[in-house]
C-alpha cells in the first residue's frame, strides 16, 4: 500500500469477486487519479444487497490484482469488505470509494438488490465520497471501455466537487464505446417473479427463482430510458429511506386519537 500523501487514496471494491474483469477495469481508471487499494469478496456475491456477516469470522488474504494493484480478498459480502477495510485493513483513510465495474445493470429496482451499489453505499455511510459503476452487459468478455470512460468522468467530478453528505452516485453504462452520459433518476420498476418447484434425486423439493423485469416508468429522465438510448446514466441515491412527503403531512393526533 502506498504511503504517498500526494495523490488521493482510492478504495476499490465490487460484488463479482476480486479477480473479476470488471474490478481490474475500474482499478485501471482509478489509478489515473490516485493510489489504489482493492478490498473485495473472495468469490461472487451478486444480489446480496447490503447484508453483513455476523455469524462467522471474517478473514482477509492479500493478493495482487493484474500484477499491479495490491489488495485483499475477504470471505464476506461487499458491505463487509468496505467495513473491514475502514476498520482494520487500511493504514490510510480513503479519499474515495468506488465499486464495480459490475457485470449487469444496477439501474431501476436493481439498486435495492445490488451488492455493487451496497459497497459504495457503505462507503457513504462511513463518510467517504462513493461511486458504484455497472455495465448493462452480463458477459464477462463485454467491452468495458464506455463504462471506464463514464467512471473516469464521474470520478473526476467527485474528486473536484465532492458529494453532499449521505449521497452515493450510481453509474450505469452500456457495453461498447462511450457515447455520452446524463444525470438521471431511478426508474420505477420491479420484477414479476415466481418460484419454480423441482424435485432433487433424493425426492426432496427445491425451488428456483424465475421471472422477468418490468418497467413501470415512461419518463425520459430515468436511468433505464437513458441506458436504452445508448448513453451512460449517473443517478444520485441516498440511504435515508424516509418518505418525507408523507412524514411532512402526517398528524400525530391521527395516531393517538380514539
Amino acid at each position: 500500500m502506498s504511503d504517498s500523501k500526494e495523490r488521493p487514496f482510492i478504495l476499490v471494491s465490487n460484488d463479482d469477486g476480486i479477480f473479476s474483469p470488471g474490478i481490474k477495469a475500474l482499478a485501471e481508471v482509478a489509478a489515473e487519479f490516485g493510489d489504489v487499494y482493492i478490498v473485495a469478496p473472495d468469490k461472487e456475491q451478486s444480489a446480496v444487497g447490503h447484508s453483513i456477516t455476523i455469524q462467522v469470522p471474517l478473514r482477509a488474504s492479500k493478493f495482487t490484482v493484474a500484477d499491479k494493484y495490491e489488495g485483499q480478498a475477504v470471505n464476506g459480502t461487499p458491505a463487509d469488505c468496505v467495513k473491514l477495510a475502514h476498520g482494520q485493513l487500511l493504514d490510510r483513510k480513503p479519499d474515495l470509494v468506488v465499486s464495480g465495474i459490475n457485470h449487469g445493470s444496477n439501474a431501476g429496482i436493481n439498486i435495492m438488490y445490488s451488492g455493487t451499489v451496497s459497497a459504495a453505499t457503505e462507503g457513504t455511510i462511513l463518510g467517504y465520497p462513493s461511486i458504484a459503476v455497472s455495465c448493462t452487459e452480463f458477459n464477462e468478455d463485454a467491452n468495458l471501455r464506455g463504462c471506464q470512460e463514464a467512471a473516469r468522468r464521474v470520478i473526476r467530478h467527485v474528486l473536484e466537487n465532492g458529494l453532499p453528505r449521505g449521497v452515493t452516485l450510481n453509474v450505469n453504462a452500456p457495453a461498447g464505446e462511450f457515447t455520452g452520459i446524463k444525470w438521471t433518476r431511478q426508474a420505477d420498476s420491479r420484477y414479476v417473479e415466481e418460484y419454480e418447484s423441482r424435485i432433487d434425486p433424493f425426492d426432496r423439493a427445491y425451488y428456483w427463482l424465475t421471472g422477468k423485469f418490468e418497467l413501470l416508468d415512461e419518463g425520459k429522465d430515468s436511468d433505464i430510458h437513458v441506458l436504452n438510448n445508448g448513453l451512460a446514466s449517473v443517478t444520485p441515491i441516498q440511504y435515508d429511506l424516509t418518505a418525507y412527503d408523507l412524514l411532512n403531512g402526517a398528524d400525530d393526533e391521527g395516531l393517538n386519537g380514539d
